[in-house]
Protein backbone atom coordinates (compact mmCIF):
# COMPACT_ATOMS: atom_id res chain seq x y z
CA UNK A 1 0.00 0.00 0.00
CA UNK A 2 1.21 3.26 -0.88
CA UNK A 3 1.06 5.77 2.24
CA UNK A 4 0.57 9.39 1.00
CA UNK A 5 0.98 12.24 3.70
CA UNK A 6 -0.27 15.44 3.53
CA UNK A 7 1.93 18.44 5.38
CA UNK A 8 -0.34 21.36 5.78
CA UNK A 9 0.31 25.33 6.50
CA UNK A 10 0.26 28.61 5.64
CA UNK A 11 3.87 28.32 4.68
CA UNK A 12 4.36 32.29 5.43
CA UNK A 13 7.00 32.17 4.25
CA UNK A 14 8.13 28.78 3.98
CA UNK A 15 11.43 28.12 5.93
CA UNK A 16 14.20 26.12 6.45
CA UNK A 17 12.76 24.48 9.74
CA UNK A 18 9.57 23.41 7.35
CA UNK A 19 12.10 22.27 4.63
CA UNK A 20 13.85 20.37 7.42
CA UNK A 21 10.73 18.64 8.26
CA UNK A 22 10.06 17.70 4.71
CA UNK A 23 13.16 16.59 3.73
CA UNK A 24 13.07 13.64 6.54
CA UNK A 25 9.39 13.02 5.80
CA UNK A 26 10.07 12.32 2.20
CA UNK A 27 11.90 9.30 4.19
CA UNK A 28 8.67 7.92 5.41
CA UNK A 29 6.46 7.82 2.46
CA UNK A 30 5.91 6.77 -0.76
CA UNK A 31 4.43 10.50 -1.75
CA UNK A 32 4.04 13.87 0.49
CA UNK A 33 2.01 16.47 -0.27
CA UNK A 34 2.98 19.82 1.01
CA UNK A 35 -0.71 21.83 1.13
CA UNK A 36 -0.46 25.31 1.13
CA UNK A 37 -3.80 26.44 3.21
CA UNK A 38 -5.54 30.05 1.69
CA UNK A 39 -5.68 31.12 5.36
CA UNK A 40 -7.40 34.81 4.53
CA UNK A 41 -8.28 34.88 8.00
CA UNK A 42 -4.62 35.03 9.40
CA UNK A 43 -3.88 37.77 6.53
CA UNK A 44 -0.82 36.27 4.75
CA UNK A 45 1.83 38.63 4.23
CA UNK A 46 1.64 36.60 0.40
CA UNK A 47 -1.71 35.26 -1.73
CA UNK A 48 -1.44 31.64 -1.59
CA UNK A 49 -0.43 31.12 -5.38
CA UNK A 50 2.85 33.30 -4.24
CA UNK A 51 3.11 31.26 -1.10
CA UNK A 52 2.82 27.98 -3.20
CA UNK A 53 5.69 29.06 -5.88
CA UNK A 54 8.24 29.68 -3.12
CA UNK A 55 8.01 26.42 -1.68
CA UNK A 56 8.00 24.82 -5.22
CA UNK A 57 11.31 26.89 -5.19
CA UNK A 58 12.83 25.94 -2.08
CA UNK A 59 11.91 22.18 -2.35
CA UNK A 60 12.86 21.74 -5.65
CA UNK A 61 14.59 18.69 -6.40
CA UNK A 62 13.10 16.38 -3.54
CA UNK A 63 11.27 13.55 -5.09
CA UNK A 64 7.95 12.58 -4.36
CA UNK A 65 6.58 15.84 -2.89
CA UNK A 66 3.95 17.91 -4.12
CA UNK A 67 3.24 21.40 -3.87
CA UNK A 68 -0.39 22.75 -4.15
CA UNK A 69 -3.13 24.83 -2.07
CA UNK A 70 -6.47 24.01 -0.60
CA UNK A 71 -9.40 26.64 0.72
CA UNK A 72 -11.13 23.88 2.36
CA UNK A 73 -11.59 21.62 5.46
CA UNK A 74 -8.20 19.35 5.84
CA UNK A 75 -9.72 16.00 6.39
CA UNK A 76 -12.29 16.85 2.89
CA UNK A 77 -8.44 17.60 1.14
CA UNK A 78 -7.69 14.59 2.66
CA UNK A 79 -9.90 12.07 1.44
CA UNK A 80 -10.00 13.92 -2.48
CA UNK A 81 -5.87 13.48 -2.34
CA UNK A 82 -6.47 9.76 -0.89
CA UNK A 83 -3.87 10.76 1.72
CA UNK A 84 -3.61 8.64 5.17
CA UNK A 85 -1.42 10.61 7.30
CA UNK A 86 -1.36 14.25 8.60
CA UNK A 87 1.54 15.38 8.95
CA UNK A 88 2.52 18.21 11.51
CA UNK A 89 5.71 20.06 13.08
CA UNK A 90 6.45 20.40 17.19
CA UNK A 91 9.00 22.89 17.44
CA UNK A 92 8.44 23.28 21.61
CA UNK A 93 5.98 21.99 24.33
CA UNK A 94 3.80 25.13 23.43
CA UNK A 95 3.09 23.80 20.01
CA UNK A 96 1.21 20.54 21.81
CA UNK A 97 -1.48 21.75 22.78
CA UNK A 98 -2.57 23.50 20.08
CA UNK A 99 -1.73 20.50 17.81
CA UNK A 100 -2.78 17.94 20.48
CA UNK A 101 -6.36 19.49 20.02
CA UNK A 102 -6.23 19.66 16.58
CA UNK A 103 -5.22 16.27 15.63
CA UNK A 104 -8.12 15.22 18.23
CA UNK A 105 -10.60 17.34 15.89
CA UNK A 106 -9.10 15.77 12.59
CA UNK A 107 -9.78 12.02 14.21
CA UNK A 108 -13.19 13.14 15.23
CA UNK A 109 -14.14 14.06 11.87
CA UNK A 110 -12.17 11.23 10.19
CA UNK A 111 -10.88 8.61 12.07
CA UNK A 112 -9.02 6.86 8.90
CA UNK A 113 -6.97 9.60 9.11
CA UNK A 114 -3.84 9.14 11.18
CA UNK A 115 -1.53 12.27 12.83
CA UNK A 116 1.94 12.08 12.85
CA UNK A 117 3.94 14.75 14.58
CA UNK A 118 7.89 15.12 13.82
CA UNK A 119 10.15 17.64 15.41
CA UNK A 120 12.81 19.77 13.08
CA UNK A 121 16.39 18.97 13.55
CA UNK A 122 17.98 20.99 16.67
CA UNK A 123 19.37 24.20 14.61
CA UNK A 124 15.87 24.64 12.62
CA UNK A 125 13.99 24.17 15.42
CA UNK A 126 13.34 27.73 17.03
CA UNK A 127 12.76 28.91 13.25
CA UNK A 128 9.05 30.35 12.74
CA UNK A 129 7.35 31.79 9.75
CA UNK A 130 6.16 34.19 11.97
CA UNK A 131 9.84 35.21 13.60
CA UNK A 132 11.34 35.27 10.32
CA UNK A 133 8.40 38.42 9.34
CA UNK A 134 9.34 40.37 12.39
CA UNK A 135 12.99 39.98 12.05
CA UNK A 136 12.99 41.09 8.39
CA UNK A 137 10.51 43.96 8.98
CA UNK A 138 12.63 45.12 11.97
CA UNK A 139 15.74 45.03 9.17
CA UNK A 140 17.31 42.08 10.48
CA UNK A 141 19.38 39.10 8.37
CA UNK A 142 16.70 36.57 7.54
CA UNK A 143 19.60 34.94 4.89
CA UNK A 144 20.08 32.15 7.34
CA UNK A 145 16.59 30.60 7.61
CA UNK A 146 14.88 30.33 4.60
CA UNK A 147 15.57 29.78 0.45
CA UNK A 148 16.75 32.42 -1.53
CA UNK A 149 14.08 32.84 -3.55
CA UNK A 150 11.98 33.19 -0.36
CA UNK A 151 14.70 35.69 0.85
CA UNK A 152 14.12 37.84 -2.46
CA UNK A 153 10.09 37.69 -2.59
CA UNK A 154 10.56 38.75 1.40
CA UNK A 155 12.56 41.58 1.10
CA UNK A 156 10.48 42.68 -2.28
CA UNK A 157 7.33 42.53 -0.36
CA UNK A 158 8.63 44.91 2.55
CA UNK A 159 10.22 47.14 0.17
CA UNK A 160 6.52 47.09 -1.64
CA UNK A 161 5.16 47.91 2.27
CA UNK A 162 7.41 51.06 3.21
Amino acid sequence: MDITAIYPGTFDPITHGHTDLIHRAVRLFDRLIVAVAASPSKAPTFAVEERIDMARAALEGIERVEVCGFDQLLVDFIHEREAQVILRGLRAVSDFEYEFQLAGMNRKLAADVETLFLMPSEQHAYISSSLVREIAALGGDIAPFVHPKVYAALMERLRDVT
